[in-house]
């Protein structure tokens, strides 16, 4: 009798990475980038070896922030910058940058991520938690007219796809303050309205580059109001001012964002990938929903279109706690990686980022139904 690994490998591919991040890269952009890894363009250095102030680089840096403007059709009165320290750097630099005088800031907290930016701004301000999802093991978004708006807060932050619980925001929060995003794992997954934010901010490992790398993007109107003991590197208005290279920025990851960049370009866009999403993302939770043994616990309408957690039923682990073990080792024999919910929540979690193939969701999908057919 085969095992379920058994019945879904195909060694025809590439093993379908569900990481949550760093996370899958296009395998288009990774063959261009093996292919110019010695000699970009002609010139005999990899862009690791290039100098960021080279007329090359600038090439490649210009063309990237050209290609992002056009695929979140940018206004002009917004700044792009390029930076390093990943999210969990801007956690700081955001009221460092924004506060511009105030003592307090709005936060909507709806899981682990938004968490973390809640407690670093508590180091520079005020800190106003205007709802929680916690009570609820955060799954939902909490309901605005619950939420607890401060007077004269500098701005308001969310984070719009919580990539360890799987919660995305159905809407844009109405506030009559900045608004703030985070969108790290779900940024040029879909159309944004950039003009309705003071400040869009991501890491890029999750949905369009190597971590090193952080995407942020202010209107202008937001510059020049940072405290004075701000760090170099970490003020938008100096950076702004220097194209992004106060110092030597992640010159690497920002070549491979714009190859990403050109990928989307050349798919349609957002709205194809869009479309796209969706798609995969029914097939998955329709998988999820038509099993007996497994669940996704959150809200329907919140459910993330790139991070899937699920869980097999715990009246069932009850009986059978080595479910989770057979189910991540038969899952890595048929070339399904890195499924390991995070630690904080444990069960499983799927990430599928704008990288992911159809393919590799329906191969999970499969997967998931053939293992539920043989639990007894």
């Amino acid at each position: 009798m085969s095992t379920v690994s058994e019945v879904t490998k195909d060694t025809k591919h590439r093993p379908y990475n569900f990481s949550a991040g760093p996370g899958a890269l296009p395998e288009a952009v990774l063959l261009e980038a093996q292919s110019e890894m010695l000699d970009w363009h002609g010139t005999g250095l990899s862009v690791m070896e290039m100098s960021h102030r080279s007329k090359d680089f600038a090439q490649i840096a210009e063309e990237a922030e050209a290609d992002l403007r056009e695929l979140l059709n940018v206004p002009a009165q917004y700044k792009v910058l390029f930076l390093q320290g990943g999210a969990s750097g801007q956690f700081a630099a955001i009221p460092m940058n924004l506060l511009a005088g105030k003592d307090r800031a709005d936060y909507l907290v709806t899981g682990f991520w938004s968490q973390k930016a809640y407690e670093e701004a508590q180091k520079y301000c005020k800190a106003n938690l205007v709802a929680s999802g916690q009570s609820g093991h955060f799954q939902s978004v909490p309901e605005p007219d619950s939420w607890r708006l401060s007077k004269g807060a500098a701005y308001f932050h969310y984070t719009d796809n919580e990539t360890i619980h799987g919660v995305e925001f159905p809407f844009v929060p109405e506030v009559t303050c900045p608004l703030v995003v985070d969108l790290s794992s779900n940024i040029l997954a879909k159309p944004i309205d950039v003009s309705r934010y003071a400040l869009i901010y991501a890491g890029a490992q999750k949905n369009f580059g190597p971590a090193g790398l952080t995407l942020v993007i202010v209107h202008e109107d937001y510059l020049g109001r940072a405290l004075p003991n701000t760090p170099s590197i970490f003020d938008y208005t100096a950076q702004a001012a220097n194209d992004s290279m106060v110092n030597t920025p992640p010159t690497y990851g920002w070549y491979i964002a714009g190859l990403t960049f050109k990928w989307l370009k050349k798919l349609g866009g957002l709205k194809e990938m869009e479309k796209l999403n969706i798609a995969k993302a029914k097939i998955l939770y329709d998988a999820i929903d038509g099993t007996r043994h497994f669940e996704n616990r959150v809200a329907k309408e919140c459910r993330s279109l790139m991070n899937v957690p699920f869980f097999i039923k715990t009246e069932v682990l009850e009986k059978q706690p080595e479910l989770e073990k057979r189910f991540l080792d038969e899952a890595k024999k048929a070339r399904l990686l890195t499924l390991a919910g995070h630690r904080s929540v444990g069960g499983m979690r799927a990430s599928i980022y704008n990288a992911m193939t159809r393919e590799g969701v329906q191969a999970l999908a499969d997967f998931i139904l053939q293992f539920d057919e043989s639990i007894k």
